[in-house]
């Protein structure tokens, strides 16, 4: 196959359509809110994007078919604005080729004259956290305004470091083709997979572009994941506790 394949499942028109980008990274915050959306909502497959900057691998689903794997936008109509949502389970493996894909990326949004980018991520905090803020960077200057009425937090050198991978470069590349651009980016511990930061940023993204979804399966997922950290704190607890002081040590011997 070519280095990259982009192939048309459905032809579909979009009204005043939005991309919204939710591929893997920290706390998978993106991935999950794209996938939230897909669930929510009713959405059709219309692209599948296939590179040789995907892991060598297939993916087999409940019947045993294997295929090889990809990138997905599905078109979803909302009360608001329509979107074409991007998502799957793998990011390029090298760092050129994250500006390939991207620019396909970018290529199948401006054929369904997509007006605007909205990439969703997470940000590391290094610890665990009950409050979920949300940053934010933006290729316009009346795109973040709008984005910090919202609530969207801007700090000067957060990210540290930048924002990487897809979401970054769909701002970056995204603004050398006049394309506006944003991203989203919600607090987490970078340490588990975090559904109350995919909430808050798709509190975010859904007041801003003036729709609603439900959020009762993402809530199920963070008991779920809090029930986790929880057991993980007793067992570290346990631990400390079973750990000799000097005191008992003096006995030893």
């Amino acid at each position: 196959m070519d280095a990259i394949e982009i192939e048309t499942v459905t032809e579909r028109t979009l009204s005043d359509p939005v991309l919204v980008e939710g591929l893997p990274g920290v706390g998978h915050v993106g991935k999950l809110a794209a996938e939230h959306l897909l669930e929510e909502f009713e959405s059709e497959l219309v692209r599948r994007v296939f590179a040789d900057e995907f892991p060598p691998q297939v993916t087999v689903d409940e019947s045993g078919v294997a295929e090889l794997v990809c990138a997905e936008l599905h078109a979803v109509e909302t009360d608001g604005r329509d979107l074409l949502v991007l998502a799957g389970d793998h990011q390029a493996q090298s760092n050129h080729g994250h500006y390939r894909l991207t620019n396909a990326f970018l290529d199948v949004a401006e054929d369904f004259a997509v007006e605007s980018v909205y990439a969703l991520g997470g940000v590391p905090t290094g610890e665990l956290i009950e409050e979920y803020d949300v940053l934010g960077a933006a290729t316009e200057e009346s795109m973040a305004e709008t984005l910090e009425d919202a609530g969207v937090e801007f700090r000067e050198d957060e990210p540290a470091g930048g924002i990487v991978g897809v979401s970054g470069l769909l701002l970056g590349l995204g603004e050398r083709r006049d394309l506006p651009a944003a991203c989203l980016m919600g607090e987490t511990s970078g340490y588990l997979v975090d559904p109350r930061s995919a909430q808050a940023v798709l509190e975010v993204l859904t007041e801003v572009l003036g729709f609603d979804v439900g959020y009762g399966s993402l809530e199920d997922r963070a008991e779920e994941m809090e029930e986790v950290i929880q057991k993980i704190q007793e067992m570290e607890s346990q631990q400390t506790m079973d750990v000799p002081s000097d005191d008992d040590l003096r006995y030893i011997g």
